[in-house]
């Protein structure tokens, strides 16, 4: 008997049930019948936008629905309506969907409106939450404006500039969620962050070598390698640094033009930079007679470099031998200069024409190449002449009566400085946009 009672209520629990599980729809405490069921759904029917043209008849449990909708999900939310009603065996889902163009715009025009009034009603709210962004973004902003602590806690200008613009940002995020907390649309924030997301990874694809500029301009602005106005080297090209901008190095070459060398490259290159160590040293060969007095040719040249007066006494002038040729001995001589005082190139040049002056005058032999010229079908049975361009006597005296003629002082090689004020005027120019800072540390340590 308990089992019998248990059986039963199960099945009308069962029966109570709708599908997927919903709780039914009661038609009433008595006995359902068609007609209440029939009256029952269009009932609920009149209640819902859209399904009041939904025609409903019933037979035997079985409820069939005809006519037309505007939209499928109508046609579907009413079935799904109907088989909840308790007493309902099935549901035959005979409506279609209406395809007059006028009938369509109806719930359209309907939306229109009722989003209208919404907006209207939402205007002064809407006001509020623009008003809290507002004030939130210029907090923002003034904040970002201040010197201090930004030039304080930064290595320099650029960073500096670089965190005010992160702040302005950060508030004018914290001012949109409040903005959209207010309207009760934060759930539309993650679909903008993700929207934006993608967005920013496009356009990070687009613009890949900007964007690598751009890091390696902060990069080289923190470490600085160099400082406006010294003359370094890159990658092959050479001259005075101009400025450093977000995108590119500018320099200015000895002969006036202006190269722009794009900041990843220079971050990833070899720098040269002859301006960090004031004190240089030029290199130049020179080759001998191999039959004359090797020592003595490299002490004569030696003596004669570190006579001059814009040569540093430490180091000491140098030389050796750099190798022998067909005709000569190649010597090697060196030498040292102070670059903020001795210009590079007349320096060298002014050793190299005393040294040959000096080694002219106490006699030693400058030869030239000299060729073997062989002509096949010529003197027969004997030695081909051989042709030489090795000084004779009498040009080998003169050569050094030439050279004794020749003034002994040295020429004037001071340090050009025309190039450097050429980049002073420009950098002065550009009163913006560098971010090489000359009270900076620089990479190398102060010099």
């Amino acid at each position: 008997m308990l089992a019998s009672s248990l059986l039963l209520g199960a099945a009308h629990t069962a029966a109570a049930q709708g599908e997927n599980g919903q709780a039914a729809i009661a038609a009433g405490d008595h006995t359902i019948g068609d007609t209440e069921i029939e009256d029952r759904i269009r009932r609920i029917y009149n209640e819902i936008a859209g399904l009041q043209d939904v025609a409903v008849s019933v037979r035997a449990g079985v409820v069939r629905l005809t006519g037309k909708v505007a939209e499928l999900q109508v046609a579907t939310q009413a079935e799904a309506l109907a088989s909840r009603v308790e007493g309902v065996v099935a549901v035959t889902n005979e409506i279609e969907e209406e395809t007059s163009v006028s009938e369509r715009l109806v719930p359209v025009y309907d939306r229109l409106e009722t989003r209208l009034f919404q907006s209207i009603n939402y205007f002064p709210l809407f006001l509020v939450a623009l008003f809290f962004w507002a004030a939130v973004t210029g907090v923002g902003v003034l904040i970002a404006h201040w010197e201090w602590p930004w030039n304080r806690i930064a290595p320099n200008a650029f960073i500096a500039n670089l965190i005010r613009q992160l702040v302005r940002i950060v508030f004018f995020v914290i001012g949109a969620v409040l903005a959209l907390d207010i309207l009760g649309a934060t759930a539309l924030l993650g679909t903008i962050l993700g929207a934006a997301g993608i967005i920013g990874l496009a356009v990070g694809f687009a613009v890949r070598d900007t964007v690598e500029n751009y890091i390696a301009s902060i990069l080289l602005s923190v470490r600085q390698p160099f400082r406006p106005k010294d003359f370094i080297a890159i990658e092959g090209y050479e001259g005075l640094v101009i400025s450093l901008t977000s995108r590119a190095t500018i320099l200015m070459e000895q002969d006036g033009n202006h190269i722009r060398i794009p900041n990843s490259t220079v971050f990833k290159g070899n720098i040269v930079n002859y301006s960090t160590n004031p004190d240089r040293r030029f290199l130049f060969k020179i080759g001998v007679g191999p039959d004359c007095d090797i020592d003595k040719a490299l002490e004569t040249g030696k003596r004669t470099i570190r006579d001059l007066d814009f040569v540093l006494d430490d180091p000491v002038a140098d030389g050796w031998i750099d190798d022998f040729g067909d005709s000569t001995v190649v010597l090697c001589f060196t030498g040292w200069i102070n670059q903020t005082e001795t210009d590079f190139l007349k320096a060298r040049s002014e050793a190299m024409r005393l040294v040959k002056r000096a080694l002219e005058a106490s006699g030693f032999e400058l030869p030239e190449p000299t060729y073997r010229l062989r002509v096949d079908g010529g003197v027969a049975g004997g030695e081909l002449p051989r042709l030489t361009s090795t000084d004779t006597d009498r040009a080998e005296r003169k050569s050094i009566e030439r050279a004794k003629a020749e003034s002994a002082t040295p020429k004037n090689t001071s340090a050009d400085h025309d190039l450097e004020r050429r980049v002073e005027e420009e950098r002065d120019a550009r009163l913006k946009g560098d971010l090489l800072d000359v009270a900076a540390p620089k990479e190398y340590g102060d010099s």
